[in-house]
């Protein structure tokens, strides 16, 4: 039998260079697995980047009719039976804490109050509270005088009235803590103040069961509305568990709020607590990103 040895050679080297080749392939995709983990997670901060620009652009688009630049609180829509409202990413929107007129009916005038009045003075800067997009930018003469509207992507419409000046115009998009007017006495107003209202689909809410401007801080992370069908009554509750009785009270968290520079170590070193604790108690990771006003439990 005759074999041809050349053609034997030059099998046997496709052969070894075949059988080689997984072995580079391997190196190759080790150096290469580093780059892609990067990517992705390069995308995935790409995607959460337009996700929330998208909000942004149309806040609670699944929850209101319509955006409209005209009707402060009019819609005509079916209320859910319960909403969970997100309070995280907020900020207060003026420093002063000297509430001057609260929530609920008025006997002097014979009407309801909406909102809350804090002490500014004209000139003081009012912040957005959440990030979100202005759908109002007025002036009504017998009532909120110079007045914006903004809707946010966690579903509440808040309302900044008797404003001296508008600081940002219809169609904006601002993020939390971005000053949209100046405290003023505009309007029907007996004196310089804010009156600040927290609307959810047209229903007012009082501030106060979600704003905490003594402290200033919110009450909690989320704030549960209730609509009360059968009674056609607006109910709220904090939480879920609250229109239950405890046994005992549960002690509030204690929390910090982030300052521009700060990272988990320093507010661990700040409260005498350790970098593991605060990411338990946080739900965060080690790696994650603080931003200024985030708030942050350390107890």
């Amino acid at each position: 039998m005759f074999f041809n040895f050349r053609r034997l050679k030059t099998g046997a080297v496709v052969v070894l260079a075949m059988l080689s080749m997984p072995v580079a392939g391997q190196d190759l995709l080790a150096r290469q697995a580093p780059i892609d983990k990067k990517m992705r997670a390069v995308d995935s901060v790409a995607l959460q980047r337009l996700i929330g620009d998208e909000q942004l652009e149309n806040p609670a688009f699944g929850l209101y009719p319509d955006w409209n630049n005209q009707y402060a609180h009019r819609y005509d829509v079916e209320l859910p039976e319960e909403y969970k409202i997100d309070l995280r990413h907020f900020c207060m929107p003026t420093p002063s804490t000297r509430i001057t007129s609260n929530y609920g009916y008025r006997a002097s005038f014979r009407r309801q109050h909406k909102g809350l009045d804090i002490k500014v003075y004209i000139g003081d800067t009012i912040r957005s509270a959440f990030s979100g997009k202005v759908r109002i930018v007025d002036y009504e003469r017998k009532g909120y005088g110079n007045y914006v509207v903004i809707r946010h992507p966690n579903g509440l419409e808040t309302i900044y009235g008797h404003l001296s000046k508008h600081l940002v115009r219809e169609n904006q998009v601002v993020k939390a803590g971005e000053p949209i007017g100046l405290g003023g006495n505009t309007g029907r107003s007996t004196g310089s103040h804010l009156h600040f209202e927290t609307r959810f689909l047209g229903q007012a809410i009082n501030p106060a069961e979600m704003f905490d401007f003594v402290a200033q801080d919110v009450t909690g992370d989320y704030y549960i509305f209730r609509s009360n069908k059968s009674k056609g009554q607006t109910e709220v509750a904090k939480n879920t568990a609250s229109a239950r009785p405890k046994p005992t009270a549960k002690p509030r968290s204690k929390v910090h709020r982030v300052k521009s520079g700060e990272n988990l170590s320093v507010i661990a070193s700040k409260y005498g607590t350790t970098v593991a604790k605060l990411c338990k108690l946080n739900g965060i990771s080690r790696k994650t990103m603080l931003r200024p006003g985030q708030i942050i439990k350390y107890s």
